[in-house]
């Protein structure tokens, strides 16, 4: 396993060892004590989850609060942008995002830390994303604002008109909404960070 340089601190694009022949492939997707000695990742992942979706569909911008979700994702079929923005109030890049390429070519993972937000837009057919997270899924600390917010400015490459949104995602309120409610929190003002929609 390699690391890629990102531009957000804390997060970390990571090029796994790929051995093929005449077969077909072998990859090593997940390794705890690699992940801890190359990379630091020493985030203890409890749940792993699978996502199937058709090109145009946009998931995100979503995070968890109490308690916060790490997460390791990949693109196990098809291809996917995959994005990140820090909501860390305390951050110099707070709101700033940054977007990858995930696919099942070149076989790229991204470890999403605690602090930032996670989407992604489906570039194939059809993409399956497999990730871990380091806490249960909770509909009570589930978190999210809309992916198209001009304030946060997202190059998403799907158009407008071709996106395919959930209702929860489309009607998400904007970053700035979002924002104001982590700074809350950060300085003791509101403890969950927020509602989401």
């Amino acid at each position: 396993m390699e690391q890629i340089p990102t531009a957000l601190e804390g997060s970390v694009l990571i090029r796994p060892g790929v051995f093929g022949d005449g077969r077909g492939f072998f990859a090593e997707t997940y390794r705890e004590s690699e992940l801890a000695a190359r990379f630091g990742i020493t985030d203890r992942f409890v749940q792993d989850n699978h996502s199937r979706s058709a090109r145009g569909v946009m998931r995100g911008m979503h995070f968890q609060v109490d308690p916060p979700a790490a997460k390791l994702v990949r693109c196990a079929r098809g291809a996917i942008l995959d994005v990140l923005v820090d909501i860390r109030p305390e951050s110099s890049s707070f709101g700033s995002w940054e977007a990858w390429r995930l696919d099942d070519e070149n076989m790229h993972m991204l470890f999403v830390p605690v602090g930032f937000a996670h989407g992604f837009c489906v570039l194939s057919e059809v993409a399956d994303v497999i990730y871990k997270q380091t806490a249960y899924w909770s509909a009570e600390a589930d978190r999210g604002f809309a992916p198209d917010d001009p304030d946060v400015g997202i190059d998403w490459p799907i158009p407008p008109d071709e996106r395919l949104l959930s209702d929860r995602d489309r009607t998400a309120p904007r970053f700035a909404e979002v924002a104001g409610a982590l700074r809350a929190a950060a300085t003791g003002g509101v403890p969950d960070g927020g509602p989401s929609a």
